[in-house]
């Protein structure tokens, strides 16, 4: 169905160069952006001057322009090229910043360009805290005590009027920058004029350190019709931004109360907003009652909204842009199961975790510390069918040589100041504690983690005890089966049981313990999914898909972003599997990074959202019995198996593995 009185031309503002805080989600959501238009035959516009982007390929827009995404630069672009539309929610925080210049200096006007989505004001409501805060109490829903302030006399008079300790906010901010919670008056001073380098306004708000920090996204369309497509729990508490906290999705502890309150009162305060298409709204949850703090509103896509679509097969970008040219949710097609619209709400039947990446050991003045400031320079997210399985994953897929939550050696001085003061490795030294006898009323005290997440932590713990010190051949059926179940890798099992990898991949399968591998179909298997959207799980009996048909081969992806590799190797296995299907093979992508285009539903035939790792690689190539593996397009991650590979009889297709080697 094409939309009527939709634009002809429409311009499209990229994020430009990667950064902490906006990285290659504004490549996938720019990417679907310009496929969503693309179908509607309307002609597409960019400006992203990044060009190690799949959005600023040959064949993907219109029109490309490799230019400063600028005020000056933009309306040069809009005089040339006349467009009736422009998208300001897919470029992040700098293409929503640019779209507001443009409105606010009346370019936009002047030239006739209608922003297509979310009004420009109710940007400016969300983007502007003093606004935010008296749209939100407007509909009687609750935001943190706090006032702003526009200099650092004001901002220490507010504070004490509050009570020490506040946390510190800046409007129009990316990734968090210049926030964080400040204990006194000389803390508060140093933050503030530091703040005031770079903005014109801060806000001093109440501190909810400690309380839990849950997110939803939810997509209105213009007709006022309103869904809660994911939620997600973070399992740091509020004090450590949502980009560097470990998040679960759906929501894993809270009752069903506090759950539909906290919807409810999302789905009231986006459509007071009037917002039009897709975002994020943020919430602090006391941990000892069911009160609640509004954090903030995000109208435009972000990491979260990545994640929220990777996690869940709902391609939330897909459907805001075509929410913003004047689809109705019911108009737009499920592309997943074929049969539903975009107005159901996804139901999940198995548990997302997203656990960030970091490089802060590459600079020796940096402090591993985390707070409010992001640092985290890449994420991976693992699927799977219990928390204790997903979170074991995760932590293998962050490539940084842990093989899991247990069996890590490190040392570590003081273990409670390590445990109360965030860091990269807190999650480590949780570990760390667990099998010192720490109870888990003492590490939720420590810690703030809520305790159901501290119990599933002790049963990987406990289940790494039953395994200690035996022989492989000592373990029955059922502990290696639980094992499994529990993320526990073949390397993992090994180290315990002083076996080697592949013997206990042998003996397993001489057991007959084997993945399942299961779709994502975004309906909980109400509806039949048509996309091969893949995860493989111990806790499942049968695949949900046919295996081994004809002239497949396997790509391996690239892993999670980090320093020195990122988004130019999702531009090459985007483009291997786009050249494997125009010579007409049917391509398997393997890959754990939420933020690319290479796992998206459409990229490649099968998508495998999982780990790359000897063992998970292996169990795939003989499920599907493949023609061969590419190794050369996901960078350092591939190249190191394919030896490994090779070694072990694995056809790798392109330069051989004694010449990588």
């Amino acid at each position: 169905m094409i939309k009527k009185n939709k634009p002809k031309k429409v311009l499209i503002l990229g994020s430009g160069a990667l950064q902490i805080g906006q990285a290659g989600e504004f490549d996938y959501s720019g990417s679907q952006a310009i496929k969503a238009l693309k179908e509607d035959g309307i002609k597409t516009v960019l400006i992203n001057p990044n060009i190690a982007t799949i959005q600023t390929s040959e064949n993907f827009a219109d029109k490309v322009y490799f230019l400063p995404i600028k005020v000056n630069f933009v309306e040069e672009i809009i005089i040339k090229e006349k467009p009736d539309g422009i998208l300001l929610g897919f470029g992040g925080q700098t293409g929503l910043n640019t779209g507001i210049e443009l409105y606010e200096q009346g370019i936009l006007e002047k030239y006739n360009v209608q922003v297509l989505g979310t009004p420009v004001d109710t940007i400016l409501e969300t983007e502007d805290r003093k606004l935010f805060n008296q749209k939100v109490e407007e509909v009687d829903l609750k935001v943190a005590i706090s006032k702003t302030a526009t200099n650092v006399d004001e901002a220490i008079e507010v504070a004490n009027e509050i009570g020490f300790p506040v946390m510190v906010r800046i409007a129009f901010a990316l990734g968090g920058l210049g926030s964080g919670i400040v204990d006194n008056e000389e803390e508060l001073r140093e933050k503030a004029q530091k703040a005031f380098s770079f903005t014109t306004q801060i806000l001093i708000e109440e501190s909810l350190y400690g309380w839990k920090e849950v997110e939803y996204e939810i997509v209105r369309d213009k007709h006022n019709n309103c869904i809660t497509v994911c939620s997600m729990e973070n399992i740091d508490p509020m004090g450590i931004h949502t980009g560097d906290s470990i998040v679960a999705a759906p929501v894993q502890t809270l009752s069903a109360k506090e759950n539909f309150m906290l919807r409810s009162n999302g789905i009231k305060l986006i459509r007071h907003l009037g917002i039009v298409g897709e975002c994020n709204i943020q919430y602090a949850l006391s941990p000892t009652s069911d009160d609640y703090r509004i954090i903030e509103v995000n109208a435009r896509l972000s990491r979260s909204s990545a994640l929220a679509s990777k996690a869940t097969g709902y391609p939330l970008a897909f459907v805001a842009t075509k929410l913003s040219i004047g689809y109705a949710l019911n108009e737009i097609e499920n592309e997943i199961t074929k049969e539903t619209s975009a107005c159901c709400e996804p139901a999940l039947d198995y548990v997302v975790l997203k656990f960030p990446r970091w490089d802060l050991q590459k600079f020796s003045q940096v402090s591993t510390l985390l707070g409010s400031e992001m640092k985290s320079v890449g994420e991976v997210m693992s699927i799977g069918r219990s928390f204790e399985e997903v979170l074991q994953k995760a932590i293998r897929m962050l490539d940084i040589g842990m093989d899991g939550f247990v069996c890590n050696e490190f040392e570590v001085e003081e273990l409670d100041r390590e445990l109360q003061q965030p860091s990269d490795k807190r999650i480590y030294y949780v570990a760390k504690a667990l099998q010192q006898g720490y109870s888990v009323e003492k590490l939720n005290d420590l810690t703030k983690i809520d305790k159901w997440f501290l119990y599933k932590m002790k049963n990987i713990v406990d289940q790494a005890d039953i395994l200690k010190g035996k022989k492989l051949n000592e373990i029955d059926n059922l502990s290696l089966l639980r094992a499994k179940q529990f993320g526990f890798s073949d390397k993992q099992i090994g180290i315990l049981t002083s076996s080697d990898e592949f013997d206990v991949r042998n003996y397993r399968k001489e057991l007959n313990i084997i993945p399942s591998i299961k779709q994502i179909d975004t309906m909980a298997a109400e509806f039949p999914a048509q996309t091969n959207y893949l995860y493989m799980t111990y806790n499942g009996f049968f695949d949900d898909i046919e295996l081994g048909e004809e002239k497949q081969i396997i790509v391996l992806g690239g892993g999670a972003y980090r320093i020195g590799s990122s988004v130019e190797f999702d531009w090459c296995c985007v483009n291997a599997a786009n050249t494997l299907d125009s010579h007409g093979y049917k391509s398997i992508m393997i890959n754990y990074n939420p933020e690319t285009v290479s796992t998206d539903h459409d990229t490649a035939h099968k998508l495998y959202f999982e780990e790359m790792s000897m063992e998970r690689v292996l169990d795939i190539y003989e499920k599907e019995s493949p023609d061969g593996v590419i190794v050369s397009v996901g960078g350092q991650i591939p190249n190191i198996l394919a030896m490994k590979l090779h070694k072990y009889g694995v056809n790798i297709i392109g330069t051989s593995p004694e010449m990588i080697d």
